[in-house]
């Protein structure tokens, strides 16, 4: 369990350093492990790991599509079984609370690849199913695989037309009105919806049995979550009943544009939005729309989708997305911060092939709020042109700017002034778009999920924040590094912690924040950071780790607290330490302690925990490497702050 409070021991300051040779001794057996990781070509990428449901719906797909990869199928479905719930069910992270959705769309799945209802396994999984008030009860986007599958009726699920394509601006839903991951997977989804597409399933498999009374029955499947979500859930219902008016001219118009939306951003083999479920949709889309096969549009659509898998000898699982410049930048800084020069040559080739992938002038969908501004940023993925990612964009710039080499000077200042040129209006950054914050869009039917948006986040600011900082020649970025810092206090909690949006979670949002505000000049006496650092203290827990559940996600008042230490997270912590100027502190030196102690054989860190949401309490992440170059990056930082 964590300690309570600020123990006096952490109070006090340690005075013992840590013995230097131990310290070298395991700073140089990671760094050596994480070097003869790295690609031929420079980049460094591991797994991106979500649960149960991305592989589901790879089998849904292959169903859908009749392009069943019986070898394939097993795999996945092996996987699916190993991460099943004694209780039945199956969680969106590691030992998680049961999800409604992710467990219906396993279940689903596995009786598609074959699995017997009686099997024990499949009975316990139905019986907390049909208590928890069946399939009824799934996400928006799972009654939409039910829909196409005929197992839900189609007034099962919103109306979003695919007209929405011809939407004036001020209407008021419009695809630059929600966030670059929902337009992706939306344009084709509300094409496929709009023409009540049916699954071929060969096998004519079904789930009538997860029902508590017959689909066709059913008619609450719409919650109400607010007055408003009342409000809109009764105008949907009219335009369900009314779209049998639309003419079908204006639909042909509609879906001409929805198709030619998707093929410009079809991204080659690095598919419509680099992004799972945007991809499926989209080849389903292409399907549908008459593609052949052997069409190039539908042929790189597929390769694109069977690129995500991890094959193993028994076991398969596919990922949402690829995270090669994320892993990257992080673990160029980590490796200059542990050996500079004894790891010069290996960075090189990292930022090298870095800045050969910088966006400078493509096409970029944020361009139409800021159609003035020059391009400058990065992907997450190895190819996604027209979604350039801020976080990523900072962290490679922070990288190179750390390095002092010449020949990234145009680089970094073209990523500076994107980045600076996309602050919103109340000083914070999102992770794609300027001002994505139509609230009100949360509350549509179609968004059960909450993460319509890309709103600001201190996280994201933070690191943009770090870069504006390091990179501003003089006063150049004065007035957007204050207004960000401005931002970032308005957003502090009353406990002292920072909310993470993109990594798990209070421990990853204070970190990002304290590494900002050092960057911007902020004195560590500043009430903001020691109010940040006694908060770390009191969620020290006793083995000297931190460690973070995403059930806070759910429940704020569990912030800092997990089931166990995790070195991603004391990671966090202790960087976060460091950068408030606590490196002498015990507390600093006991989450030391817990990294060198929790190192596996070969040098590294392993940990089971999924490492950041996707979309809070909707969809979780497991990023393999942040268990590697994390706390690596936390002793180097120690060593040079307080070994020597």
């Amino acid at each position: 369990m964590k300690s309570q409070g600020v123990p006096a021991e952490d109070r006090a300051r340690s005075k013992v350093p840590e013995p230097r040779a131990f310290l070298d001794e395991a700073l140089a057996e990671a760094r050596d492990c994480i070097l003869a990781e790295q690609a031929p070509e420079g980049y460094w990428c591991w797994p991106l790991e979500a649960d149960c449901t991305i592989p589901s719906e790879y089998i849904l797909m292959m169903h859908f599509m009749d392009e069943i990869d019986r070898a394939l199928e097993v795999k996945l479905a092996r996987y699916i079984r190993a991460r099943q719930m004694a209780e039945g069910g199956w969680p969106l992270y590691h030992e998680g609370p049961f999800d409604m959705s992710a467990s219906v769309k396993a279940y689903y799945a596995l009786k598609l690849v074959g699995d017997d209802v009686n099997a024990p396994h499949m009975a316990r999984a139905r019986a907390l199913i049909l208590s928890r008030g069946g399939a009824a009860r799934a996400n928006v986007f799972t009654r939409i695989a039910l829909a196409q599958f005929a197992q839900v009726p189609w007034r099962a699920i919103p109306f979003m037309p695919v007209e929405l394509m011809l939407a004036p601006a001020w209407f008021p839903i419009t695809l630059k009105k929600v966030s670059y991951w929902s337009r992706t997977v939306m344009v084709p989804l509300l094409g496929l919806c709009s023409l009540r597409v049916r699954a071929r399933n060969p096998r004519g498999i079904g789930i009538p049995e997860l029902f508590v009374r017959p689909a066709d029955e059913e008619r609450d499947y719409f919650p109400i979550r607010s007055v408003m979500n009342f409000i809109l859930c009764k105008l949907e219902r009219i335009g369900f009943v009314l779209e049998r008016v639309i003419p079908k001219g204006l639909r042909a118009r509609a879906l001409d544009k929805a198709e030619a939306w998707i093929i410009e951003r079809l991204n080659g083999t690095g598919g419509l939005g680099a992004i799972f479920p945007a991809m499926v949709n989209a080849y389903e889309f292409l399907a549908v729309r008459g593609y052949a096969p052997d069409h190039p549009y539908r042929r790189d659509a597929l390769v694109a989708i069977q690129k995500l898998l991890v094959v193993g000898d028994e076991e398969a699982y596919c990922q949402p997305c690829v995270s090669p410049i994320w892993d990257t930048g992080l673990v160029c800084l980590a490796l200059m911060e542990t050996d500079r020069e004894g790891t010069r040559a290996a960075v090189a080739r990292g930022l090298t092939w870095m800045r050969d992938r910088q966006l400078l002038d493509e096409p970029g969908d944020w361009r139409e709020s800021k159609p003035d501004l020059a391009g400058g940023g990065w992907p997450f993925q190895f190819e996604n042109s027209h979604y350039p990612d801020l976080d990523d964009t900072s962290v490679v710039a922070w990288a190179m700017e750390e390095s002092g080499d010449p020949a990234y000077a145009e680089s970094i200042r073209r990523a500076a002034e994107w980045v600076a040129g996309m602050q919103s209006e109340n000083g914070g950054f999102a992770s794609f778009d300027a001002d994505n914050t139509h609230y009100y869009l949360n509350e549509i039917p179609f968004a059960d999920h909450g993460a319509l948006l890309d709103p600001p986040t201190s996280d994201v600011t933070a690191r943009c924040v770090t870069l504006l900082a390091r990179a501003g020649a003089g006063d150049r970025y004065r007035a957007a590094v204050a207004r960000a810092v401005s931002y970032l206090r308005s957003e502090q909690e009353s406990h002292g912690a920072w909310f993470g949006r993109w990594g798990t979670n209070y421990i990853y949002g204070t970190w990002s924040v304290l590494v900002g505000l050092r960057a911007a000049g902020i004195d560590p006496e500043d009430p903001a950071v020691r109010a940040a650092v006694a908060w770390l203290h009191s969620v020290q827990r006793d083995d000297g780790g931190w460690g973070e559940s995403n059930d806070c996600y759910h429940d704020p008042a569990t912030a800092g607290q997990g089931v166990r230490s995790t070195a991603f997270q004391t990671a966090w912590a202790v960087l976060a330490l460091l950068a408030a100027g606590e490196g002498d502190s015990a507390a600093v030196r006991r989450g030391v302690d817990y990294l060198l102690a929790a190192r596996v054989p070969g040098g590294l860190w392993e940990d089971v925990e999924f490492t950041a949401p996707g979309f809070p309490r909707v969809f979780y992440l497991k990023y393999h490497g942040y268990a590697r170059y994390f706390p690596l990056w936390a002793l180097a930082c120690y060593r040079r702050c307080v070994a020597g």
